[in-house]
C-alpha cells in the first residue's frame, strides 16, 4: 500500500504539467482559452466565438450583429433552397413520368411483335440533369446544415436565436412550396 502511495505522490507533478499541455489550460472551471476567443460550454453572449474560422471571430458587438446578419440570411437561403429543390421534384417527377409512359409504350410495341409478357416495376428512369442537380441541391443543404451545426456548438445565443428566426421566418415565406410539392405526388 506505502509503494502505491508512493507512485501516486511521485506522479502528481507529472499529471499537474498534463493539465498545461501546448498552452492550454485543461481545467473545465472556466472557458476553455483558444488563440482568439474563450469558448464558453454553456448559453452565453460574450463576444469573442470564432464562428468557422480563426479570423471570424467578432469582438464587437456590430461584428457580432454582422456575422448574425449573415447567418440570418444564410438560414433564409436554406429555406429558399428546400422550396426550390421541392418545386424541381414536381418537375422531375413529371418528366420521369413522361419518359416511363414513353418506355411502356415502346415495350407494349414490342411485346405485341415477340409475344411475350413481361412484367416489371421500375424506379422512375435516371435523367443525368435530373438528379445531378439532385444531388448538388442535398449537398448545399447539407453543406448549410453543417455550417448551422458548427454556429450552434459554439453556444453563442446570439447565434441559436439568429439561426432559428431565420429558419422560422424562411419557412413562413417558402415553406407552402416545399409542402405543396409533397402533397402532388
Amino acid at each position: 500500500m506505502a509503494a502505491l502511495y508512493t507512485l501516486i505522490a511521485l506522479a502528481m507533478p507529472l499529471l499537474a504539467r498534463a493539465d498545461d499541455v501546448n498552452g492550454m489550460d485543461m481545467t473545465m472551471d472556466d472557458g476553455m482559452t483558444l488563440a482568439n476567443g474563450t469558448m464558453m460550454p454553456q448559453l452565453h453572449f460574450i463576444l469573442g466565438d470564432t464562428l468557422w474560422f480563426q479570423g471570424w471571430v467578432p469582438q464587437s458587438k456590430g461584428a457580432l450583429a454582422g456575422a448574425c446578419i449573415g447567418l440570418f440570411v444564410l438560414a433564409l437561403v436554406d429555406r429558399w433552397l428546400s422550396a426550390v429543390r421541392a418545386m424541381m421534384e414536381i418537375h422531375w417527377r413529371a418528366a420521369a413520368a413522361r419518359i416511363q409512359r414513353a418506355r411502356e409504350v415502346e415495350d407494349k410495341d414490342k411485346k405485341k411483335k415477340s409475344g411475350a409478357l413481361k412484367m416489371r416495376l421500375q424506379a422512375p428512369p435516371f435523367v443525368l440533369a435530373h438528379d445531378a442537380m439532385r444531388g448538388v441541391l442535398h449537398a448545399v443543404q447539407t453543406f448549410f446544415g453543417f455550417a448551422f451545426m458548427l454556429a450552434v456548438m459554439t453556444f453563442q445565443a446570439a447565434y441559436i436565436i439568429t439561426l432559428i428566426l431565420g429558419l422560422g421566418i424562411g419557412e413562413m415565406l417558402f415553406g407552402r412550396y416545399a409542402a405543396g410539392a409533397a402533397g402532388a405526388h
